[in-house]
């Protein structure tokens, strides 16, 4: 049985917090790029609109400065999570990859904590935004909209980011580990 698992590793089984998390991270850049690309269709159509001589479609620009602002977050957990933001280890080349390894977990939990800062104040700013009642000028659009994509964006970069540092840092979180 202990040989079925070791092998079973060492061909990229994947534990299910590794595979939910995963799905989740492509779910939410999956629907980041789905409301991007039809905000762009979106303008395309109004400025096809345009210049045939039936106007545009009203707000268009609107709609595209709220998709931007509430999508744009949802791909920064999927970047995460494929480890995909600038790492600078000129200083540490010369370690053991130990502690290389455990260096990255601690900027990786500082990352973790960012993004959780960055969580508390965009809600901040979401329950700013929905205690006074800021509309968009042509559509009458919430402004407060745009912050939950952006919260849940961020928020899951963080609990990624924690989870990735844990095992890094220290063996006793191995089982956690996401690759």
């Amino acid at each position: 049985m202990a040989e079925r698992l070791n092998i079973e590793t060492d061909q990229g089984e994947h534990t299910p917090l590794f595979r939910t998390l995963r799905v989740i991270c492509l779910a939410a850049a999956g629907l980041g790029g789905a409301v991007i690309f039809a905000a762009s269709l979106a303008v395309t159509l109004s400025v096809v609109m345009r210049n045939i001589g039936i106007g545009g479609i009203r707000g268009d620009f609107e709609l595209v400065e709220l998709a931007c602002a509430a999508c744009a977050s949802l791909f920064l957990p999927l970047c995460q999570f494929n480890k995909g933001h600038v790492m600078v280890d000129l200083f540490t080349l010369w370690l053991k990859p130990v502690t290389q390894r455990r260096f990255d977990g601690v900027w990786t939990l500082i990352f973790a904590v960012c993004w959780a800062f960055l969580t508390w104040r965009l809600v901040m700013g979401l329950l700013e935004m929905h205690d006074y009642g800021d509309k968009t000028m042509l559509l009458r659009a919430p402004v407060w909209w745009a912050y939950v994509p952006a919260v849940f964006g961020t928020g899951l970069s963080a609990i990624v980011a924690l989870i990735q540092s844990l095992p890094m840092m220290s063996n006793a979180f191995r089982a956690l580990e996401v690759r």
